[in-house]
């Protein structure tokens, strides 16, 4: 009985599982690409590190734009569809996870969905999203959307992010 009840238990998780960080040829450039429900570990792969890696480490962030902003993120969640065959996806992306990691964001309240070249993640996560460009990067507060970062930002991530987490419900 306890067998049935542990592979019960382990079957959906291995369900799950495999929807994460799932990799398909890009019919253009015959390369590797992500698609759907990403973790950050899917960038260590040698497909991506390199770009991530680079974009990452030589970023510089602004720390003064980031002084408004407070340190509880008990409310806010963070959405990014970014495809890793787009040029301003593998530009702002890593930018965006060196900010949201020097202001100690937590992951847990970060979700990150690839896309293909049609803006297809391939199991509806974006289907209602309204995604034209990308990066999309959404910011919400205890639901509602706060705003958007739309294949770059504004004014930098930074004072974009800071007025987005800052936007009273």
């Amino acid at each position: 009985m306890k067998v049935i009840i542990f592979f019960l238990f382990l079957f959906p998780l291995t369900i799950i599982a495999q929807d994460m960080n799932k990799c398909i040829i890009d019919t253009t450039t015959n390369k590797t690409m992500l698609i759907g429900p990403t973790s950050l570990e899917a960038f260590k792969d040698t497909a991506f590190a390199e770009w991530y890696n680079s974009e990452y480490d030589n970023y510089s962030i602004d720390s003064s734009a980031l002084t408004s902003l407070g340190n509880d993120f008990s409310l806010i969640e963070v959405k990014i569809v970014m495809g890793t065959w787009c040029s301003d996806s593998r530009r702002e992306v890593p930018r965006l996870m060196k900010i949201l990691n020097h202001i100690d964001f937590p992951l847990t309240k970060l979700t990150i969905i690839n896309v293909d070249r049609k803006k297809d993640d391939h199991n509806g996560k974006v289907k209602n999203l309204d995604i034209e460009k990308i990066p999309t990067v959404i910011v919400y507060k205890d639901g509602y959307e706060m705003g958007r970062i739309i294949e770059t930002p504004q004014e930098s991530l930074e004072k974009d992010l800071v007025r987005y987490f800052n936007r009273k419900i």
